[in-house]
């Protein structure tokens, strides 16, 4: 007869050895969380915007686990992983952290690699894209370390093809910072759907699904993460047509944050380019979530419901409303004034804006009322190229502030304090960022002593020209 205590024994060992076969064994659902779990998340910002991303989180109702350089650390569910990319008009990128873990040798980072929880991210006929970067490491060969991460993806979702993009490096900084400051470019006239082609070598069939790992080695600690958002989150889908050194849409809405406008007073970018700072300021005084039109990568992640991201569109589409005050885009190029106007009915805020054609000096901001915001991107060394034109165009800015009244605000990016001087204006550095790889300031006029900033209280004046039209006043 076998005793009690021999049969408590036994049951033991029987649960560990069956515990350690089913870790052994274990399917890609088995390694996956539940789906409303809170994962550790980071929204990656443009250098110098970090600050005003978490204040943009914890609007959103994010907690806000910590702010960084490069960026913010959050925790998020799936539902607010995909609000905060469908809501963040500042963010370059979001990614989830999947592991994080010391390796010092390839045998072990093979061993935990097979440990990652991968099936929360990928499923069978996805691309796992790795992009992998290696600082002050003993596992410093990217491509080495990129093809154990990719054994253990296929050992652990069998019918995942991983393999290294294309565009890695050996900068130190990692993918999250080079993400943040790439040279800016034009929309891609690309489908932001569910599956993108990938040009880099992580490709596959034409219609799998591309999902972007990100491996990032830092004294030996390995951290790997799951992009979320897909395409960069500047890219909105709607600024297909480009001015001269156009701005990003994430930096034009962190100029129009740093100006502290709250969408209740008139704004004006007398030199708009193609209109992407006044169409960032439209699209958040309708409150119009930025992402709308767009897909990203978490909503098609295994085990989110395919109700989720209907949902929050539809509740993004509810919260629209009319905006409270004129915006208005002005240019003297008329290239400029039609690119604008393509790109705001695109974005579906054409009404919302008065844009003109017009030079600098026949803008009048003070018709619009007392008080208000001038945001704007005047050119600098690389839009022109004649210094002393250059300094008069500041000064004239500078004059067209002054005489609109001491209600009026400017805020503008600043790449050479010698401009800055020209403006004739007291100012103050809200942020230090980078735009097209130059290093520039975003520069506020400080208020006149015992005045406020601007509010809807001072009672705006209608504009010259009816909403969406176009008034020539070319020279």
């Amino acid at each position: 007869m076998v005793s009690s205590r021999a049969f408590k024994h036994a049951s033991k060992n029987v649960s560990k050895n069956a515990s350690r076969q089913a870790t052994k064994h274990a399917s890609p659902a088995s390694l996956t969380r539940a789906p409303d779990t809170r994962r550790e998340a980071f929204a990656i910002a443009a250098p110098g915007l970090a600050p005003l991303v978490a204040a943009e989180l914890e609007a959103l109702g994010v907690q806000v686990q910590g702010v960084e350089p490069a960026g913010v650390a959050f925790s998020a569910t799936p539902r607010m992983l995909f609000r905060v990319n469908c809501w963040s008009r500042l963010a370059t990128r979001v990614v989830m952290r999947l592991d994080t873990f010391t390796a010092r040798d390839f045998a072990t980072l093979e061993k935990l690699a097979r440990r990652v929880p991968w099936g929360d991210v990928l499923r069978a006929g996805d691309v796992a894209e790795l992009s992998v970067t290696c600082r002050k490491s003993r596992l410093y060969h990217s491509d080495a370390v990129a093809q154990r991460i990719a054994r253990g993806i296929e050992r652990m979702v069998p019918g995942v093809r991983a393999a290294q993009a294309d565009n890695d490096d050996e900068s130190g900084e990692g993918d999250e910072v080079a993400a943040a400051i790439d040279v800016e470019q034009p929309e891609p006239k690309r489908d932001h759907g569910k599956k993108p082609k990938s040009a880099n070598r992580a490709s596959g069939p034409a219609d799998a699904r591309v999902q972007r790992i990100l491996v990032r080695f830092d004294r030996d600690v390995c951290t790997i993460s799951a992009d979320a958002s897909g395409e960069l989150l500047h890219r909105r889908g709607w600024r297909l047509d480009t001015g001269k050194a156009p701005l990003r849409e994430t930096l034009a809405a962190a100029l129009i944050a740093a100006s502290e406008w709250q969408g209740d007073v008139p704004l004006v970018d007398p030199m708009c380019g193609a209109g992407t700072i006044a169409i960032e300021a439209a699209l958040r005084a309708r409150n119009i979530a930025p992402g709308l039109s767009r897909s990203f990568s978490c909503e098609f992640w295994p085990g989110v419901a395919s109700s989720l991201a209907h949902e929050e569109r539809e509740a993004a589409r509810a919260a629209v409303r009319d905006a409270a005050a004129p915006i208005v885009a002005a240019d003297r190029d008329a290239g400029a004034v039609e690119a604008t106007r393509t790109n705001a009915e695109r974005a579906g805020v054409l009404q919302s804006l008065t844009v003109l054609h017009q030079p600098l000096s026949d803008t009048d901001a003070s018709a619009l009322g007392p008080s208000g915001f001038i945001v704007t991107n005047p050119p600098y060394g690389v839009r022109t190229g004649d210094p002393l034109t250059l300094s008069a165009l500041w000064g004239r800015l500078g004059a067209m502030l002054r005489s609109a009244g001491p209600g009026w605000r400017l805020t503008a990016v600043v790449p050479d304090p010698a401009l800055a001087k020209e403006l004739r204006l007291p100012l103050d550095r809200v942020v230090m960022t980078t735009t097209g790889g130059r290093q520039v300031a975003f520069m506020r006029s400080r208020a006149p002593r015992g005045s406020r900033t601007p509010r809807a209280t001072d009672t705006p004046r209608e504009p010259h020209a009816p909403d969406g039209t176009v008034a020539d006043k070319s020279e």
